[in-house]
Parts: structure tokens; sequence; C-alpha cells
């Protein structure tokens, strides 16, 4: 008989330094889909939920999808929409099941208002429901602070391999298989989750060149192939720009009932990582010394985009994505065929789609969040070279397909400089951020990208050179000393300890 699945996925990686509460509004300025939308929207992308209804179809599950909902990282999630996720999810199970199986697309980086543990509080509420015998998956990104929590409410618990994260689609391929093996009876699997007094670890999870993560996934690879019964490994990076008591990176490894094998696969690889903790795959670069690199490159003549990586203000972190110090700089330099985007200013995006194509007119761009945070807005005179809607789709190779609204959006022209103002958050983590305004970013000699490295699987290919620029002060900002953590575990490193 064909088995009932209930699918849901609820997405968010929260930075608790960001003054951005995570509502129903913000969810809804990325994205909210409920009901029969979700698969209308979904279908035939490379993400989780679109790996999820192909799964359904190959295994021939009936199913239910009642809510996809995933906002731009930011302050903590209310416990307003929390509650409002778990009611649906809960209205659900009971109103259309029974179900043989749940499949869950979540993050494991959100904290709450009132849990620092969204999924693990979530889990718990449909654990309740369902009981200790019902088989739950769980897909996790690859920066989730997974907690104990989560791996004994899971069944089933794999995180993305990849930093960028092209492999989404195939980490719920493999989930969702896993998954309808346990609900046939098959297997029997259990979830071990270990960690160390760490917030961050792993190079932060970089797997686009030789590095402790990508060491630490053949370590893990290899004791799995040694160990009987293991059914999938998963290292995460954790996300440190949270003050929660269990940040930091783990091992999760899923295998065949209650083997202490397992559990020591993950405490051996974590103890890699943390004999591993200093050590960096990337060079951060100063502001001034990044334009200087610039400029220098220029005078020497380059055929492909020099990248200026905008690492302290990634809206793919909870950066405010307003942060106006990186573009000053370039503006101030005079760069010749460049562009920046995006930057998240729907004042001056209003202005500009008012004044319409062609309009020279000063505008005070960016800063406008907090301007104690990486520079206060710029007053700029320019023109108005582009007008449109802000939506497009994802050209890949991330979340190719996934459809993107930004809102009102224009590119304001500053000498050299093509600035792409947009109403929304949103890291530029594919072409289509540029093309979509009319920018061909293969033409241009330099491009300032608010991004720490997810553009690396877009935007390498293409670039002569990488510049990855941390001034410090940003949401993002590898700075951890100078934040306010009151909530970790103490001792940890690097707070505490070298």
């Amino acid at each position: 008989m064909s088995k009932r699945v209930f699918i849901a996925g609820f997405k968010h990686e929260t930075n608790t330094f960001s003054k951005l509460p995570t509502d129903l509004a913000a969810y809804k300025a990325r994205t909210y889909y409920r009901d029969d939308e979700v698969a209308q929207k979904m279908r035939g992308t490379a993400t989780e939920i679109g790996a999820a209804l192909d799964a359904a179809d190959k295994h021939g599950w009936s199913i239910r999808l009642p809510i996809y909902a995933n906002a731009t990282p930011s302050g903590r999630v209310t416990k307003d929409m929390h509650d409002h996720f778990t009611q649906v999810v809960i209205d659900s199970l009971k109103a259309d099941g029974p179900f043989d199986g749940i499949y869950l697309s979540l993050h494991g980086a959100m904290a709450c208002e009132h849990d620092e543990d969204g999924e693990g509080r979530l889990l718990q509420s449909v654990r309740d429901l369902v009981g200790p015998d019902m088989p739950i998956a769980v897909t996790l990104d690859l920066h989730a602070n997974t907690t104990d929590r989560m791996g004994d409410l899971s069944d089933i618990l794999i995180s993305y391999r990849t930093y960028p994260h092209i492999d989404q689609y195939e980490v719920a391929t493999q989930a969702c298989d896993l998954l309808d093996r346990t609900m046939k009876g098959e297997i029997h699997p259990k979830v071990h989750v270990r960690r160390r007094e760490m917030l961050d670890g792993a190079d932060h999870g970089r797997t686009t060149g030789p590095g402790p993560m990508v060491d630490a996934l053949k370590t893990l690879d290899k004791l799995i192939a040694e160990t009987p019964g293991v059914y999938a490994g998963s290292i995460n990076a954790g996300f440190p720009w949270v003050d929660i008591h269990d940040v930091g990176p783990t091992c999760v490894v899923t295998g065949e009932g209650d083997d202490p094998a397992h559990a020591k696969i993950a405490e051996t690889v974590m103890e890699q990582i943390w004999q591993d903790r200093n050590k960096l795959s990337i060079e951060l670069v100063k502001i001034p010394e990044a334009i200087k690199r610039v400029q220098t490159s220029l005078a020497q003549g380059v055929s492909a985009p020099i990248v200026l990586a905008d690492y302290a203000d990634n809206p793919g972190g909870g950066g405010y994505g307003d942060a106006t110090k990186l573009l000053g700089a370039m503006i101030e330099a005079d760069l010749k065929d460049a562009a920046f985007g995006t930057l998240y200013d729907p004042e001056a995006a209003l202005a500009c789609k008012n004044a319409g194509i062609g309009t020279t007119l000063r505008l005070e761009i960016g800063g406008k969040v907090d301007p104690n945070v990486q520079g206060g807005p710029l007053s700029l005179m320019g023109t108005v070279t582009a007008i449109t809607d802000g939506t497009f789709a994802m050209e890949g190779p991330m979340t190719r397909g996934t459809r993107v609204d930004m809102g009102p959006s224009a590119v304001f022209s500053v000498g050299g400089v093509d600035i792409v103002i947009v109403s929304g958050r949103f890291q530029n983590y594919d072409k289509m951020y540029f093309k979509s305004m009319g920018i061909d970013p293969t033409k241009k000699k330099v491009l300032g990208l608010k991004s720490a490295h997810h553009f690396r699987a877009a935007y390498a290919p293409i670039a002569s050179q990488v510049i990855v620029v941390d001034d410090g002060g940003g949401l993002t900002s590898r700075n951890y000393k100078e934040l306010p953590y009151k909530h970790v575990r103490r001792p940890v490193f690097p707070l505490d300890m070298d």
C-alpha cells in the first residue's frame, strides 16, 4: 500500500545580534507558501522540497504539504511566528492523518524569543502528537547548531555537505530514501550528535578548496565505510553569530540501532575538528588593502571581474545588507566599469522608481537600519539607469529555479559604479541579482557582492581574483571577541582559549 507522508519546511538562520525581529512579515518578504502553492512553487527546483516532491513520485507516496516558510537571516524568530507555524503543522497532522512518516526541511540555527532551539521545540511538539514510533526524517543546513534535542527527536538527521550549498537536492533525496526504508521496516535508524567547546569550526564549513572541512569529511567517510550499519554522516560547522548555549560545530551520525560505534565516529571526527580549530582556508582583508589590490590588478590589466565580497555585512548570515563602507571606498577610489549589489534600501529604491530612468539626482543610500554598523548613509549624486519589480528565477548552481522577489529595485549609477538598490534583504549568490537588473557581471571589471562565501558557486568561475573583505564591526564580521555573548557555554573557543 502507498505510504502517507507529511512534508513541511521551516527555515531560519538566526543572528541574535540583529535588531530586526523575524516575524510573519519577514517570512512573507522572502518565502511563505501554503498548501497547493508549495508544490506549485517548489517542484522542479534544486531544493530539499523539490527533492521531497520527486521522492514522493519515485516511492509512490501520498503526501500532504501544508506549509513551507524561509526567511532571510535576521534576529530572533518571534513567538507568534513559531507558534503559528507549529499550529499549522499540528492541525494538519491531526486533520489529514494518519501518516506513516514525516519529512521536515529545517535549518538548524533557529533561535526564538521563547526558546533558543527553535527546531528542537518544533520537533518536540510534533513528537508529542505522533508518538515515539512515527519515523521523522530531517535535513539541516551545514551551518546548523545541532542540539541533542534535535537528535533525540529525529530518526534520520542529515545536513548539506557543501558550502556553497549546492547539494540540497541530493541530501534531501538521501533522507527521503532512508525514510522510505524506515517506514517499510527495513531499517531502524538512530541519531548520534557530538560537539566540542567551540563557537565555530571546520573552517566554517568551506568546501571550495583544501582545508579542515574537506579533511574532516574525508575522515568521516572513511570511518563510515569501515563501520557496519551507518546510513549517513554529517558535519555541521555551526553558526557562531548567535548567543545560545549549544552554538557551534557538531558531527551527526545516523545508523542502525543504538550502536556505540556510531557515536564513536562522531567523537573521532569532532576531535579532528578541534585539533584543526585555528586553520582557515581564506584570507580576510581590510578595505584599504582590498582597494589597493584592486587598483594594482586593474593597472596590470584584467580579463575577468575582480570580486570584492563584503564578508562583514552578509545578509545570508543576518547582516542588514545596507552597510556602506565597502561601497563608499569603491566610489572614492573612482573605480570604473564596476557593479555593487545588492544594497538594501527600500526608501532609495522607491525614490529611483518615482524619479524614472535617466533622471540624475542626489540620494541618501544605505546605512539606515543601524548607522553604527559599518557606516551610515552615503549622500551621492547619480543617475537612475534601470528600474524593475525585482522578480526573477535563480539560474544556479545554488537553489536553481527558485523564485526571488526583491521588491521594487533600481540601478543607481555613480561614476563608474552601478549600484543595485533593492527593497528586500538578499545575499548575492546568483548572477541573476545583476542580470535581472540589466547588468552583465561577466563584462564588469569589479564586482562588489554582499556575500561571505555562497557567491563562489556562481561568481568564482567568472572571476580573475576574489578578495574577501572584513573591516570589522559588521553583524557577520569574524570579530567574535567583540560581541556581547551572555548565554553561550563557557569556556569556549575562541572567546576563552586559542
